[in-house]
């Protein structure tokens, strides 16, 4: 399902410039790395998206943890970037020599620890694995501190409580999308957003927070390890900072063929969070915005931090090192997915041609025919686990009564609930207890393609009006886009938040849509069945297949 982009539908005037733009090593390119689909977005100098190339992957479940392989990654890179290549091809008649500057970003978090010789240790793992719950709980504690699960330190932690004789060997560690970076580049950086999914950040002085840096170098000193916390860490660097230049070997990374020029300036790179709060011009104070695909988050920034540490709540930064209230959640769209391909099945069962646009149209829309509560109906999409929720593994469930109203608006629209179901119960602590105010939440992602539904969706289980954008569907790859023309084209002093306002933005919000109080009404009916029922969900993970 892609969405209409800007470019669709291009004059030939402005197919010319465009060209000449391509050409001559002006446009500016955003690869990102998301949990299904890797991205890859063209931009001009005046941040418009001029074309785009992707690529589809998946992670694997082996010896019970969540990864991808490092084949699986060059592999996805030069393909995403191959079809990149075809789409200015048949668009333009050209071919991409140079780049004005390349953004990389990738999904936050995980463990990628490599050795004195860069080879990794053990297979990446991921942020989407629940392993480390141990760690995170001491850690959290040792701290003052929420660590979620998955952050790159509760990973490193977890290891070292489990004895894995790598932890010993360890010389550099990173995320995804610094891993990445540093192959193209030779350059071991990460920007503040991405950085801040690794190990807290201090918000004043915009790097790792050094007295939790102390309190974990002596926790662990035990151990003897031949390095300290932050000789293995990733550099810190905000958004608009040098981060290096693309290598030759980083260019024959990307594009094999050898027509990618090497000495590009590459911008600091960033987490999904990061470019999400980018694409979405949700970089200020009071500003917020909701990403929605295989996973989900929520990005809210502070103007004080929070009272106290939430197990609910991670503290991250924005990409300039601003505090964000993060609430992530693992479970989003892709079990309303698998039912929307069982009613494909459907159609291709009974001789019907498939348009899953129109699929997903059809029945999208006719959620919002469905009863505010969903007629009682309940759905847990937990692919996997959901610490939110306390669920170290997940089953996903429909679950309905006799006397429920069961009929496809309703079921269509319980799963759709289920989708930011999660996320809502996070984002409550937020506004009812923390009493956090926000001007302005912008949303994107796969959830939304969809025009008007996800978003009114959203706006109930929030309570809040909700912005999206034309580019809602493909915002994280544009975002790192735009943070590489930061780099590139920032005035003197100019600040993220102005750099967005004044020569990205200027004005647009996007279409928003407010709920009614029958929808909240609804939705918040919808969520109090959902706790009770939570036990069923439990009881499911404790059944072994």
């Amino acid at each position: 399902r892609f969405p209409i982009w800007p470019f669709a539908n291009i004059s030939i005037t402005n197919k010319m410039n465009e060209k000449k733009i391509i050409e001559s090593g002006k446009a500016i390119l955003g690869i990102e790395f998301g949990s299904t689909r890797i991205k890859a977005v063209l931009i001009d100098p005046e941040n418009r998206p001029i074309s785009q190339g992707s690529f589809e992957w998946e992670n694997k479940l082996v010896d019970g943890l969540w990864t991808y392989s490092l084949d699986a990654i060059w592999n996805g890179l030069r393909e995403c970037y191959a079809d990149l290549r075809k789409n200015v091809k048949q668009t333009y008649d050209t071919e991409i020599e140079t780049l004005a500057a390349i953004g990389i970003s990738a999904m936050m978090h995980g463990y990628m620890a490599f050795n004195k010789k860069e080879e990794i240790l053990v297979p990446f793992r991921t942020w989407r694995n629940t392993n480390t719950a141990k760690a995170a709980n001491e850690l959290s504690k040792l701290f003052n501190f929420n660590i979620p699960l998955r952050w790159s330190i509760s990973h490193l932690y977890q290891c070292i409580l489990d004895k894995e004789e790598h932890v010993q060997n360890i010389d550099f560690l990173t995320t995804l999308a610094g891993y990445i970076h540093w192959q193209l580049t030779g350059v071991k950086a990460l920007g503040v957003g991405d950085a801040s999914g690794m190990f807290p950040i201090n918000s004043t002085t915009k790097d790792y927070d050094a007295a939790m840096i102390e309190k974990f170098n002596q926790h662990i000193a035990h151990n003897h390890f031949h390095w300290n916390i932050l000789d293995i860490l990733p550099k810190v660097l905000l958004a608009g900072e040098n981060a290096g230049i693309l290598t030759e070997k980083g260019a024959l990374l990307i594009d094999p063929s050898g027509h990618l020029k090497s000495e590009i300036p590459v911008c600091p790179p960033e987490g999904d969070a990061g470019t999400g709060m980018v694409a979405t011009n949700a970089i200020k104070q009071r500003t917020g915005n909701v990403s929605a695909g295989t996973s989900s988050f929520s990005m809210i920034v502070l103007e004080k931090q929070l009272s106290k540490p939430y197990e609910m709540i991670d503290m991250v930064t924005t990409p300039d090192g601003s505090p964000v209230a993060m609430v992530h959640c693992n479970n989003c769209t892709s079990d309303l997915n698998s039912w929307v391909n069982l009613f494909k099945e459907y159609q291709q069962l009974i001789g019907i041609k498939v348009d899953m646009n129109e699929v997903f149209g059809k029945l999208y829309n006719h959620a919002l025919e469905g009863d505010k509560d969903c007629g009682g109906l309940i759905a847990y999409n937990y692919i996997s686990g959901e610490p939110v929720t306390g669920l170290a593994e997940g089953r996903p469930l429909f679950v309905r009564s006799a006397n429920d109203k069961f009929n496809l608006a309703n079921f269509m629209r319980a799963n759709l609930y289920a989708s930011v179901g999660v996320l809502k119960i996070g984002n409550d602590i937020l506004f009812n207890e923390e009493k956090i105010h926000v001007d302005r939440i912008t949303a994107h992602g796969g959830l939304f393609k969809t025009k008007g539904v996800g978003q009114r969706i959203l706006a109930a289980a929030l309570n809040s009006p909700i912005s999206v954008m034309e580019t809602a569907g493909e915002g994280g790859a544009w975002g790192i886009a735009l943070l590489a023309g930061y780099l590139i084209n920032k005035a003197v002093n100019q600040s993220l938040a102005d750099y967005l306002d004044e020569m990205v933005f200027i004005g647009n919000i996007g279409t928003e849509i407010t709920p009614t109080a029958e929808e909240v009404e609804g939705f918040n009916t919808y969520i109090e069945n959902y706790k009770v029922g939570l036990p069923i969900e439990q009881a499911a993970v404790k059944f072994k297949k």
